[in-house]
């Protein structure tokens, strides 16, 4: 791990989280692509190969996000992709640890998750889902592509029968999604243009979040940034450096292996590090135990 920080060691930095962590009236936690890598949820390499080595040969993409805007030729291959996708990302077991060392850290605090990932990895961990914002969506739903109306729907036992009756590559046509309501084919429930539904559930989410935020606006706040990108950095980055800045109780802390930073205005109030999110968790974690 490399430090970007004032801090001279990366065990001096933990040390620092730690005690923020614990100072802390209410802690917010936003999340990005950065802590499912450090969980084994990568989109590439020998992960892709392994489950996705037959695509590639035919359709000569070399990563999942990739293959999600393949233009497959008919719908039958679209969803045989994809179907193989959400079951990897969504519904098949994954290396939880990461995400329970986070909770451990959590649980006796006031928190919140704003997270733009869409592969359910927090609630399958064991956090609340009356503490999490999901903005960009679930891969665990299904929407009208059109879309006709702004309900979207449970995914699970579509995508297994996919999975099951899938062969070479594709699926029966009978499997095809459809909308219930016009007819028109279903697609998932991912932010990707102007299409995309906010559902009820997406909407009450987005009130506890502002009202969170509202109630602790003043408090001691720590913002914890974990392997949030640059892709969409006005959902958690920018505002997470906006809210620093209004309050002069709060705290900014940034985890990532790659970017790593805080604008000057609050660099007094920042820690920052270009690290392994998990083991940073993991760190901090010991540390507590050590001190008990």
């Amino acid at each position: 791990m490399k430090e970007n920080s004032q801090e001279r060691t990366i065990e001096e930095a933990c040390e620092t989280l730690k005690r923020r962590l614990e100072e802390a009236e209410a802690i917010v936690v936003g999340a990005g692509a950065g802590l499912s890598s450090a969980a084994g949820m990568s989109y590439s390499g020998e992960r892709f190969r392994r489950h996705f080595s037959d695509f590639e040969k035919k359709y000569g993409f070399h990563d999942m996000y990739t293959g999600g805007f393949y233009p497959f030729k008919t719908s039958e291959e679209f969803w045989a992709y994809w179907s193989r996708f959400i079951y990897l990302n969504r519904y098949s077991p994954f290396d939880e640890s990461v995400y329970k060392n986070l909770l451990s850290l959590l649980r006796d605090k006031e928190y919140f998750v704003l997270t733009t990932n869409v592969d359910h990895c927090f609630q399958r961990a064991g956090f609340g889902k009356e503490r999490l914002f999901y903005t960009q969506g679930d891969y665990g739903l299904f929407q009208c592509r059109v879309p006709c109306h702004d309900k979207t729907y449970d995914n699970e036992a579509v995508v297994l029968k996919m999975r099951k009756e899938e062969k070479n590559m594709t699926i029966p046509s009978a499997l095809v999604p459809r909308c219930p309501v016009c007819g028109e084919p279903m697609t998932m429930n991912l932010r990707c243009d102007a299409t995309f539904v906010e559902d009820a559930g997406w909407h009450v989410a987005c009130r506890r979040y502002e009202k969170f935020i509202e109630k602790y606006r003043e408090k001691k706040i720590l913002f914890l940034e974990l392997g949030v990108g640059g892709n969409t950095p006005g959902i958690i980055k920018y505002p997470f450096w906006r809210l620093t800045a209004e309050n002069k109780r709060a705290f900014y802390a940034c985890v990532n292996l790659e970017n790593a930073y805080a604008p000057a205005e609050i660099a007094g109030r920042a820690l920052c590090l270009r690290a392994d999110i998990g083991e940073v968790i993991s760190s901090i974690q010991r540390g507590r135990v050590e001190n008990t």
